[in-house]
């Protein structure tokens, strides 16, 4: 009986023991921790997103854009690729119209990233939508989404899954706007002209090697990259106005004979 009942009382104790193991771990995830977990995940992105930012503050002094104008770049347009292009397209005396054109397809696949967040953010109030979506970018979206798909299955996250979010992006957004600035202050020690006939082209593949990783997206990088290489004499930076929209309708068009297959061997499976 004493020992059963000191093996009870043990086994309680034990029990009691395990507990705090668990509670606060639940208990741990507030805002202040996911915002922190944002911001530590994003460092070691800016070793590769400050220089990035130093050489596009750089770019825009070397084109001739004011000082001024390119920190609101920074700020309003805040997408790296849109805005080196669009600053290419400015040093080119582009029309404005094209100027405009051509970055809205740049940043087209940011309404792809907003569709893949949409279902894990639909809670938010309409304000913090906006300010997210503004935030939105390469970067962000890569961590956020990995954040978001290794926390799936445990609901302790839900609640404050935004603050995350903002913590990441805000860190970037920070990020990038220093940087400008700096490069905007250290443009003349580069030589004129050299960085932007090359960064554009780089900013291009950056954004293609990614895209390897399934088979549309290797489609719409093999397409896009023939279709620059093919039109780059064209005049305004047309060649890549031109190989965006053909790699965008490569990929869809991949995507959707993918997903016909899949229809197709469904309707052959035998049913019992």
């Amino acid at each position: 009986m004493n020992t059963a009942g000191h093996t009870d009382s043990a086994t309680n104790a034990a029990a009691g023991d395990e507990q705090p193991e668990h509670t606060p771990a639940l208990q741990a995830v507030t805002k202040r921790s996911e915002f922190s977990s944002g911001v530590r995940a994003q460092l070691p992105m800016l070793l590769a997103v400050f220089p990035f930012g130093l050489i596009f503050g750089a770019v825009a002094r070397d084109a001739g854009l004011p000082p001024l104008a390119a920190l609101a770049t920074s700020s309003v347009i805040f997408a790296g690729s849109a805005q080196f292009v669009a600053v290419s397209l400015y040093r080119d005396l582009t029309p404005a119209a094209v100027m405009v054109l051509t970055t809205f397809v740049v940043n087209l696949r940011h309404a792809l990233y907003s569709a893949s967040l949409a279902q894990q953010l639909r809670h938010l109030r309409p304000r913090w939508k906006w300010l997210l979506a503004y935030l939105l970018t390469d970067e962000a979206y890569a961590v956020v989404i990995t954040h978001y798909n290794a926390t799936a299955r445990q609901p302790q996250y839900y609640a404050h899954r935004h603050w995350y979010f903002f913590g990441t992006a805000i860190t970037l957004w920070c990020s990038w706007q220093l940087s400008t600035a700096l490069g905007i202050l250290a443009g003349g020690q580069i030589p004129a002209g050299l960085l932007l006939d090359f960064v554009v082209p780089l900013t291009f593949i950056a954004l293609l090697v990614p895209a390897l990783a399934d088979r549309a997206g290797g489609a719409a990088a093999l397409v896009a990259g023939g279709v620059a290489a093919a039109g780059a004499a064209l005049p305004y930076k047309l060649g890549l106005f031109a190989a965006a929209l053909a790699g965008i309708a490569a990929g869809v068009l991949v995507e959707n004979l993918q997903a016909r297959a899949v229809r197709s061997r469904a309707d052959v499976v035998p049913h019992d």
